[in-house]
């Protein structure tokens, strides 16, 4: 940043900071909201666009080659007439950068003379072009494109995280459900809720919330088909910066048949595990000496006064219409080895028990116990952490939740099974940039908060920027007219 952007920043956030300081109000006599005569004109020379940020990603793009590894990595055209492979998958990526949320938003774009120009694009493709572009891709294209970008993060992960960072990498899988109202997209099925789609295959990164592989599937496979494989892909994949790998799952994941390989391998696991009636009765039989009271971690300190606890205005209607209210009295913790069926060693199973009782209005039915077991090769964490560690994983369904909600890239918009997993993996572009972009921005607190912020605040923080493009003879000058108060935006001015 240069010394004068410097201090125009501190003037726009002092000015800032005083706007918003706390005041006392006098009684105001007329709304807030005062605006009067707004007339709208257009500029003759000069050109904006409202998503300046969009330059700091398409330059992250061009430092770290990406465009290059794309084309050398396809071959779906036999001319460029006019675009390359790496124009089309940029394309549809920044679309999503720009807060698109669907390929008909490609033509808005394309209509905007400021963002091409801003990308230094005589043109863009058009939505129509965009999705026969995905129709090219083969299952071995889209294996191709998921190598090139991968091929990136193992240099990014050694360079911005440090090496106590990088001592455990944790993978984590999971399926979704990809619903479609079409009819005529081969490759559909349904699913066991009678949704009818596909079934992607999620294998992310715990440590950057990166999604390592995306595998589009019929509706009507289970989550754990094909998982095995991708996992081992993952780990060889990140094993390259992190010292150690261990994979994470529900039950649905905890393939026994694998389990002696991994432990082989020298890979760490950790995995729900079904109550079978087996466990069960093992549980039920363990000595009270050997079950701990599992107390959970707080919150996070409360920075402002107590405050009165509002009403349970749920837990109030429940009472008063007496529907069964299941609940929680306490949790404990025990542990024991156990040998499941296709592996040749024992494994240690932690178990958590949850005491309930089963309520009728205000009146008291029965306790209840259930048990939830999982099992893992990780010996240097007691039973509590393995629980939390576990519990962690519900991390990767917030990630699920943003590639679905916040970019719409679990998403079946083109014609079949393969093209919806081109689409799929194109789109998730977007969110690893995010992902980039916060690995490259110094300050662990500010690379911590952008890894962790939903895409839809990180496009209003960061991308949604008012910028004046101007074309000089060598450079391209995003001036930045807007300043939203963002507390990271110094670290962006950093990282751009």
């Amino acid at each position: 940043m240069k010394d004068k952007d410097s201090r125009i920043l501190r003037k726009r956030k002092g000015k800032l900071a005083r706007r918003l300081a706390r005041k006392q109000w006098s009684d105001q006599k007329r709304p807030m909201f005062s605006a009067r005569a707004i007339t709208y004109e257009m500029a003759d020379r000069t050109t904006a666009i409202g998503c300046g940020g969009i330059g700091a990603f398409h330059m992250l793009s061009v430092n770290i080659g990406l465009a290059k590894r794309i084309d050398a990595a396809l071959e779906l055209l036999k001319k460029h007439l006019p675009y390359h492979e790496s124009d089309h998958v940029l394309n549809m990526a920044y679309n999503a950068l720009a807060g698109g949320t669907c390929l008909d938003h490609l033509e808005l774009l394309r209509n905007d003379e400021s963002y091409m120009d801003a990308l230094g694009a005589q043109r863009i493709p058009d939505p129509t072009t965009a999705g026969d572009f995905t129709r090219r891709f083969s299952p071995q294209d889209v294996m191709a494109l998921l190598d090139a970008i991968n091929e990136i993060r193992p240099n990014l992960w050694k360079k911005r995280l440090s090496r106590s960072e990088r001592e455990l990498g944790i993978i984590d899988a999971d399926g979704t459900a990809a619903p479609t109202t079409g009819e005529c997209k081969e490759g559909m099925n349904i699913d066991h809720d009678g949704i009818w789609g596909y079934q992607p295959l999620v294998v992310s990164l715990a440590n950057t919330q990166e999604p390592l592989y995306i595998i589009n599937r019929p509706g009507n496979r289970p989550s754990h088909d094909g998982a095995a494989e991708y996992l081992g892909r993952a780990a060889w994949l990140v094993s390259k910066a992190f010292r150690q790998i261990c994979y994470r799952g529900d039950t649905d994941f905890s393939q026994t048949v694998h389990f002696d390989r991994w432990h082989n391998a020298d890979r760490l696991f950790a995995f729900g595990f079904d109550a079978m009636p087996k466990l069960v009765e093992i549980a039920e039989s363990l000595d009270s000496i050997k079950w701990k009271p599992l107390e959970r971690q707080a919150k996070g300190d409360v920075k402002a006064r107590p405050r009165r606890r509002p009403d349970n205005v749920k837990e109030r209607i429940i009472i008063e219409r007496e529907y069964e209210n299941i609940k929680l009295l306490g949790e404990d913790v025990a542990q024991f080895s156990y040998r499941p069926g296709k592996c040749t060693r024992d494994y240690r199973v932690v178990v958590l028990r949850k005491n309930l009782t089963v309520m009728k209005g205000e009146r008291r039915l029965f306790d209840d116990v259930r048990y939830f077991f999982y099992i893992t090769n990780i010996d240097t964490m007691s039973a509590p952490e393995i629980v939390f560690f576990c519990n962690d994983r519900c991390n990767q369904e917030n990630l699920i939740q943003q590639l679905k909600n916040g970019l719409n890239a679990i998403r079946a918009p083109v014609g079949d099974l393969v093209s919806n997993w081109a689409y799929m993996v194109i789109v998730s572009l977007a969110w690893t940039l995010k992902a980039w972009f916060a690995l490259l921005v110094r300050g662990t607190r500010d690379r911590d908060k952008l890894l962790a912020m939903e895409f839809r605040t990180f496009l209003n923080a960061l991308v949604r920027i008012p910028c004046q493009i101007v074309k000089t003879g060598r450079q391209l000058i995003y001036r930045v007219l807007g300043y939203n108060g963002c507390s990271i935006f110094g670290a962006y001015a950093r990282a751009a």
